[in-house]
């Protein structure tokens, strides 16, 4: 079986295990206690690390829980478009600067016969920072786990994806946990969304309206609400993640969500455009 490049490495995030590791002891400092709650799965950002990689650390840091670690970690991403497929990789593993992440065949075989997926290879696919940028703090807090990356459009087939793979973890005695990817609002020029000018009322409207609307949707893990929020108000990049993930713990067996932590770019990188970020948890 081949290995996937780590194609980002050096860019979105450093190229090499010391760097990764200093960076991750400044992760931890900040880090937000998990308090020892068995946390089910969570939705993180995917920027490069400057700019939201202490948010994406937090939430997979949470999943760590108090039992024994997952065997798998299913992570929902993909920017796509509501007429987008379904992509997987089956085989195969994923490299990272700490070492290699092997793919969960088992139970990408079974759900590709269930579902029109777009397959992935090794050799053959296309760059996705949404997956990428979190593989590594994977390798470091769940260096046994395998990874299943996924990656579904905002359309309603996306919640019983997320369903159905978590049955079929369930079937095949894995202990896995959940992991979808998205950032919220792009405003400012850059992103040609400018509706609310510029400036400290844009940069409010954003935190405390446009993201609130869809964090807030994430809270009450209402998965199809989340698509429609995402679809109506462009507040959630990767809507279709987010859905499965929800449906897919709450396959598990989760009820209960948390806040982790908020923030956007523009408390690293001031301007007139900015990203938002969310972490989120549920169990």
């Amino acid at each position: 079986m081949g290995v996937r490049a780590a194609d980002l490495a050096g860019s979105w995030y450093p190229a090499t295990e010391s760097e990764c590791l200093k960076v991750f002891e400044k992760f931890e400092k900040a880090s937000i206690s998990s308090r020892g709650i068995e946390w089910t799965g969570g939705i993180v950002p995917h920027a490069g690390w400057v700019f939201s990689g202490q948010v994406a650390y937090d939430v997979i840091k949470h999943l760590k829980g108090t039992t024994d670690s997952p065997d798998t970690i299913i992570i929902f991403g993909r920017h796509l478009h509501p007429g987008s497929g379904n992509y997987i990789m089956n085989e195969g593993s994923w490299d990272t600067p700490l070492g290699e992440l092997d793919i969960a065949s088992d139970i990408a075989d079974k759900i590709i016969t269930e579902f029109r997926f777009s397959v992935e290879t090794w050799s053959i696919y296309a760059t996705d920072n949404t997956v990428e940028v979190q593989l590594p703090f994977i390798r470091y807090l769940f260096p046994g786990a395998r990874i299943l990356p996924v990656g579904v459009p905002p359309a309603p087939q996306s919640i019983r994806i997320g369903e159905r793979i978590a049955e079929i973890a369930l079937e095949l005695g894995h202990k896995i946990k959940v992991l979808g990817s998205t950032d919220l609002t792009h405003y400012g020029p850059n992103y040609d969304n400018t509706a609310m000018g510029t400036g400290q009322r844009a940069l409010d409207w954003v935190k405390n309206h446009n993201d609130r609307k869809m964090v807030d949707l994430m809270l009450k893990m209402e998965p199809q609400a989340v698509i429609e929020e995402s679809l109506r108000d462009m507040n959630a990049c990767c809507g279709g993640a987010v859905s499965a993930a929800i449906a897919s713990v709450k396959k598990l067996g989760a009820v209960e969500s948390r806040e982790v932590i908020y923030t956007t770019s523009y408390d690293v990188m001031p301007g007139s455009s900015f990203v938002g970020y969310a972490g989120v948890v549920f169990r």
